[in-house]
């Protein structure tokens, strides 16, 4: 189920807790300042796309970003896709995972800028069930972005393992 402001503001789906299969991922990784993110995402898929193009590797998922740890002044991650077997480390592709196990997740209907209040609802749905967070969550970008898109039609999915 999910909702969107009558005037077209970013919403979200309700939460709910889903129990997830460990995946094998190619990712890009860094410690990337906020104002380099966006630069980082593009240069990652570059790479990725190069990689996984030339290993005939096929990609099971969209795009996602992994955040380890909390948010600063920069972020540490990892921006990559699951795909159906290991890559071989190359021009900074490396082999990823994403964990298996017990996991929050809810769908943000809209642009990027509206995320923060996503990740909150669903912190806050964690909490009031007594769900303890991980330290890693991630976003799967469900609708790929373009520079001619309305920013409205973005799905981002966030997901956020409960440590057991």
């Amino acid at each position: 189920m999910s909702s969107r402001g009558s005037d077209g503001e970013a919403s979200a789906s309700e939460p709910e807790l889903v129990h997830l299969d460990p995946a094998t991922t190619a990712v890009v990784r860094g410690v990337v300042p906020m104002a380099g993110l966006r630069d980082f995402f593009d240069a990652s898929f570059g790479a990725l796309a190069r990689a996984i193009e030339a290993q005939r590797i096929t990609m099971l998922s969209p795009a996602f970003g992994l955040y380890h740890g909390s948010p600063g002044e920069t972020l540490d991650l990892e921006v990559g896709f699951v795909t159906d077997r290991a890559v071989r480390p190359e021009a900074g592709v490396v082999l990823g995972s994403l964990p298996g196990g017990r996991a929050a997740r809810l769908t943000h209907f809209g642009s990027f800028d509206g995320l923060g209040s996503s990740w909150e609802r669903l912190r806050s749905w964690m909490q009031t069930r007594g769900l303890p967070a991980g330290e890693d969550r991630w976003e799967t970008y469900v609708t790929r972005p373009s520079p001619d898109m309305d920013p409205r039609d973005l799905r981002t999915e966030l997901t956020w393992p409960v440590a057991d």
